[in-house]
C-alpha cells in the first residue's frame, strides 16, 4: 500500500473517530428521587397506571436505549441527558444525583449536542434496551423483577485511579447498609416504596370524579389506608377539585354528647379549611334543628361559594363509634348526603371518602347507614410478588424463598413488612436471625405486638377468643361478632371451607408472628395468676 494511500486511510479513521469524554451515572439518591416523581406523575395524569419506556422516551425526548442505560445505574451518559430526565418530572438536578464515571463515547448519550432529540447509539449492542413495555419502576402482579433492582448500598461512585464503578458506603452507615426512613405513618407521595395493589388506585381515582360519590375505605390499621387517601387527593387536586381532611379524633369528646355544638364545629372547620368566613349564624336556625341547619348551610352557603367539587375525608371515622347515640344522628345525616345528592346539583359537588377499620360497634338501621352506599374499597395484604417488588426496591436480591419466609412470618401485612425490610436493610440482619428473634420475644415486631395486646385488655370476651384461635392448630368458628371485632383489628383472618362450612366463618391467626406471641402471652398470664 503506497504511503499516499496509508496517509489518506489515517486521516479518515482520525475523523472518524468518535470524541470522548467524561460520563455521569445516577446515585442511589438520584434513582430514588428520579423514582418518586415518575410515581406522582404516574397517579396524577396516568391514573396510576405505569408509564412505558416509549411513553418516558416521548416525555424526556432521549430514546428508550438510553433509559435503559440510565436505569442501569452502570453505563455513564451525557450530564445533558441526566438533566432533562429530571426536568422533564420538574425536578433540578442536585450534586448528589449523579457521579462521574470515566470516559463517555459522547453518541452513547443519545444526544446530539445542539438537539435534545434521540441519536442512534453506535455501540447499542453493548445495553440491549428493555421491552418498550417493560415499566421503569416496578412490576405488577406476577411480571419479572423490577428494573431498578440495587445492591443494598449507596451510590457508585468511581474509582480515582481506574475510573471503574465502586460502591461507597453511606454516610454515616456500617458499609453495606442504606440510609432509610424509618416506616412509620402512611407512605410520602415522594417515596418509592408505595406499592399499588390493583385495581384499588385506579377505582379509587376513577370514583372520585363521579358527582356526589362517596368511597369508603376500610382496613385494619397499618395496611395503608392513609398511604392511599393522599395519593386520592393528590388526584383529586390535580384535577382542581378543594380538598378537606378531618380527623375525627381531634373533636373533643364534649362535642360528641352535643350534636348540636358538634355539627356547628363541623361547619366552622369546612369554611375554614376552604378558606371562607364562616357566617354561621347567618344560616343556623335552631327552630329546624341542627341537622336540617347543617345541610343547608352546607348546601345554600359552602358549596355555593366553591366553583370545583370538593373532597370531605373523615378519617379514623371509628372514633364515633364509641358514642352510639350521636352516631345514630350522624350517620344517617351522612347518607342524606349522598341520597339527595341523585336530584340536587350543589350536592353533587360534594365527594365523601369515608375511612375506617370497622363498623361494628354502632348498630344503625340498613336505610339510614353509610357504610353500605358507595365504592367500598377494602385494603388486602401484599402478595408474594408485591412484597418480592418491594424487597427489590429496598435493594435486596430476594428470590421466592425469602418472600415465603417472610410472609410465612408476617402475612403480607404492609406496616410489618415494610418494618422487616427496613432493619435487614439498615442494621444489616439476616432474614433468619430477625425470624429467630421474632418467634422468640417478638423481635424487632414488640412495640407492634404489645399495642395490640394492651389494646385487647378492656375486652375479656374477646381475649377469650384471641385465645381459642391461637391456641388451635387449624381453623376454627368462632362467635360471628367476635370473629368480625377481631378481624377488623387485623388479629385473624378467614379461612372459608365450602364443604363443612358454606358461611365462610372459619377464622385463624393471621400469621405465625401473631401466634406465637399471643400464646406466650396467654401462658404468661396464667402463670402469673
Amino acid at each position: 500500500m503506497a504511503d499516499a494511500d496509508r496517509t489518506v486511510i489515517a486521516n479518515r479513521a482520525k475523523q472518524s473517530k468518535m470524541k470522548r469524554r467524561r460520563g455521569v451515572v445516577l446515585t442511589h439518591a438520584g434513582l430514588q428521587r428520579l423514582q418518586a416523581a415518575i410515581a406522582t406523575a404516574e397517579m396524577v395524569e396516568n391514573n396510576g397506571n405505569r408509564f412505558t419506556l416509549e411513553e418516558l422516551g416521548d416525555r424526556i425526548r432521549v430514546s428508550t436505549k438510553t433509559l435503559s442505560r440510565l436505569w442501569s445505574l452502570s453505563s455513564g451518559l451525557d450530564r445533558r441527558t441526566i438533566h432533562l430526565c429530571f426536568s422533564a418530572f420538574g425536578l433540578d438536578l442536585q450534586p448528589s444525583d449523579y457521579v462521574v464515571v470515566g470516559d463517555l463515547v459522547e453518541s452513547d448519550a443519545g444526544m446530539d449536542a445542539d438537539d435534545a432529540q434521540p441519536q442512534p447509539s453506535p455501540n447499542a449492542a453493548d445495553s440491549p434496551p428493555a421491552p418498550a413495555d417493560s415499566p421503569p419502576l416496578a412490576p405488577q402482579g406476577d411480571s419479572a423483577p423490577s428494573v431498578t433492582s440495587l445492591p443494598p448500598t449507596a451510590a457508585p461512585v468511581a474509582s480515582p485511579h481506574s475510573g471503574e464503578l465502586r460502591s461507597a458506603p453511606s454516610v454515616n452507615l456500617t458499609p453495606g447498609l442504606m440510609a432509610l426512613p424509618y416506616p412509620d405513618g402512611p407512605v410520602p407521595l415522594d417515596s418509592p416504596f408505595y406499592i399499588d395493589r390493583p385495581p384499588i388506585e385506579a377505582l379509587a381515582y376513577q370514583e372520585i370524579s363521579q358527582p356526589g360519590c362517596v368511597i369508603r375505605i376500610r382496613a385494619p390499621r397499618g395496611m395503608g389506608k392513609t398511604s392511599l387517601t393522599l395519593r386520592l387527593l393528590t388526584v383529586a387536586e390535580a384535577q382542581g377539585f378543594r380538598t378537606v381532611t378531618l380527623d375525627c379524633n381531634q373533636f373533643d369528646s364534649a362535642l360528641l354528647d352535643d350534636l348540636g355544638k358538634f355539627l356547628r364545629s363541623f361547619c366552622l372547620r369546612l369554611a375554614q379549611a376552604l378558606n371562607l368566613p364562616p357566617k354561621l349564624d347567618d344560616y343556623w336556625d335552631e327552630e329546624i334543628g341542627s341537622k336540617l341547619s347543617c345541610s343547608f348551610y352546607l348546601k345554600t352557603y359552602l358549596l355555593k361559594q366553591i366553583d370545583a367539587p370538593v373532597v370531605l375525608v373523615l378519617n379514623e371515622i371509628d372514633r364515633f363509634f364509641e358514642h352510639p347515640a350521636f352516631s345514630q344522628d350522624f350517620f344517617p345525616l351522612l347518607r342524606s348526603w349522598y341520597e339527595e345528592s341523585r336530584r340536587d346539583a350543589s350536592l353533587q359537588k360534594l365527594r365523601l371518602v369515608v375511612v375506617y377499620s370497622t363498623e361494628e360497634y354502632v348498630a344503625l338501621d340498613i336505610n339510614r347507614s353509610p357504610f353500605n352506599i358507595g365504592l367500598p374499597l377494602r385494603l388486602p395484604e401484599f402478595t408474594p410478588a408485591q412484597v418480592l417488588d418491594l424487597a427489590q426496591r429496598h435493594g435486596l436480591s430476594w428470590g421466592p424463598d425469602e418472600v415465603e419466609q417472610l410472609i410465612e412470618l408476617v402475612g403480607g401485612h404492609p406496616a410489618l413488612v415494610r418494618v422487616a425490610l427496613y432493619h435487614l436493610c439498615t442494621y444489616g440482619l439476616s432474614l433468619p436471625q430477625l425470624v429467630e428473634e421474632a418467634i422468640a420475644t417478638g423481635g424487632i415486631f414488640r412495640p407492634h405486638l404489645w399495642r395490640h395486646w394492651v389494646t385487647m385488655q378492656p375486652y375479656p370476651e374477646l381475649l377469650a377468643a384471641l385465645e381459642e384461635v391461637v391456641q388451635a392448630d387449624r381453623s376454627i368458628v368462632l362467635n360471628p361478632l367476635q370473629s368480625y371485632r377481631l378481624e377488623s383489628q387485623g388479629l385473624l383472618c378467614y379461612e372459608g371451607d365450602s364443604r363443612s362450612d358454606p358461611c365462610g366463618n372459619r377464622v385463624v391467626s393471621r400469621c405465625r408472628l401473631y401466634q406465637q406471641y399471643f400464646r406466650q402471652q396467654f401462658a404468661s398470664r396464667s402463670s402469673s395468676s
